[in-house]
């Protein structure tokens, strides 16, 4: 039995779709335990390309079980059509995806009151109601899947939710909404209908296959440093995308989790507003960001690009527990003869001893560099270590030695097969 959390170990957009996809393959169940349709895992088989923003990597392989925890708020129209989608590529889904009857369902009004609190504060958030939605958990105000069962309690709590939240709107934002209690409270009874072929007890299915000695795979959206207790806060998503949130977004207990792997980027990139140290915005942001294809897979937004902050994946190591590290994109280096990579803070002349996440302090860093040679060699196709350019090779000893988490995947292209696996 194997228990694996799969954790973005900086802002996001690590590649954590195609290091999911990969382990899947010897994977019984493949778990998302948080966030919600604002992620977008890409994964490229041959020549097609998906893009999943609920349902785990996992479906594209036979065999495994996929399952959306209770963890993750679940938007009706971006997971209907992502099962047509699926559907439509020739994919079964019946009795291999099952959604967790605790989970919260985002409402029209969650996406109202995100965009209009985006206008006010400019996080930087994707405008999906991820936020509102998780509000509303946190409040005790949500509604979950299993509410959609009693139509008479559905359109009791509705009435009273679109009350509360008209009255915000017009009161605090100067927006008047048209919700239409009916129409809304008939258009979840009939998305009900759809999805109760997949709703499930789920933490009892996990456990029984816990029990059975089943290798579980638990994915994670975003990155650690957007986790909403131990990110850049207040840029930070609304969930907890640490290895800790796996155990409270699907309901098992951290005793029988056996692995954590932090997907990191060779390089780092941040989507939306907050502190970035090691950001460049010139000409070699530009060249990481076109050679890394860095636009986001939701909202097709150009991510931020910078070089790899070893700092900071320092800190995340520390909060999620790395056992080691899928390291990703790292053919998108090829191009540069000189690397540099950020090693130490330095804050008004002084060394800072930890990563600070408050950003007033965040933006006032100034990097310390450990510049390394580049290869200036395509990666493409390269499937073992000692087929990878010296250089690249000192590389990823350098991310290793620092960080004191071994590098066990080693991702050189998009290709779902162009991987390096290096063994203990």
């Amino acid at each position: 039995m194997a228990v694996t959390v799969v954790v973005g170990a900086q802002w996001g957009d690590e590649g954590k779709g195609k290091i999911v996809d990969v382990l899947s393959e010897d994977a019984d169940i493949v778990a998302r335990y948080q966030g919600g349709a604002n992620a977008g895992h890409t994964i490229v088989v041959g020549n097609q390309q998906y893009i999943l923003h609920l349902i785990p990597a996992g479906i594209l392989h036979a065999k495994p079980i996929c399952i959306i925890g209770n963890g993750v708020v679940v938007d009706p129209v971006a997971l209907l059509e992502e099962i047509a989608m699926l559907q439509e590529h020739g994919i079964p889904i019946e009795g291999r995806l099952y959604i967790s009857h605790k989970a919260h369902v985002i409402m029209p009004y969650h996406k109202a009151l995100d965009a209009a609190n985006e206008r006010r504060q400019s996080i930087g958030t994707t405008g999906r109601g991820i936020g509102p939605a998780y509000a509303d958990k946190i409040n005790r105000t949500g509604i979950r899947i299993v509410d959609l069962l009693d139509p008479h309690h559905l359109e009791q709590k509705l009435r009273k939710n679109i009350a509360e939240k008209t009255a915000l709107l017009q009161q605090y934002y100067g927006i008047t909404p048209n919700f239409d209690v009916e129409a809304m409270v008939q258009e979840y009874l009939a998305f009900d209908k759809k999805i109760d072929p997949y709703v499930r007890d789920v933490t009892g299915l996990l456990h029984q296959a816990i029990a059975d000695g089943k290798n579980i795979l638990l994915e994670g959206a975003q990155g650690a440093l957007l986790d909403v207790d131990h990110g850049t806060y207040p840029y930070v998503t609304s969930s907890n995308p640490t290895s800790g949130g796996a155990c409270t977004g699907v309901g098992i207990p951290p005793t029988v989790i056996t692995e954590i792997i932090g997907i990191v980027k060779a390089y780092t990139t941040r989507v939306g507003n907050g502190p970035f140290p090691t950001e460049q915005t010139g000409a070699v942001g530009d060249q990481l960001r076109r050679q890394g294809q860095e636009f986001g897979a939701t909202t097709g937004r150009p991510r931020r690009c910078g070089w790899l902050d070893l700092v900071a994946l320092r800190y995340s190591a520390m909060v999620n527990g790395f056992t080691s590290i899928a390291l990703t994109k790292l053919d998108v280096l090829s191009t540069f003869s000189e690397i540099p990579v950020a090693t130490a803070y330095q804050v008004d002349g002084e060394i800072l001893k930890s990563f600070p996440v408050d950003p007033p302090t965040l933006e006032r860093v100034v990097p310390e560099y450990t510049t390394l040679p580049g290869w200036k060699t395509s990666l493409e196709g390269v499937r073992r270590f000692d087929q990878l350019p010296v250089q690249a090779q000192r590389y990823v000893g350098f991310i290793e030695e620092f960080l004191q988490v071994p590098v066990r995947m080693i991702s050189t292209s998009p290709n779902r097969q162009d991987i390096v696996f290096r063994m203990p």
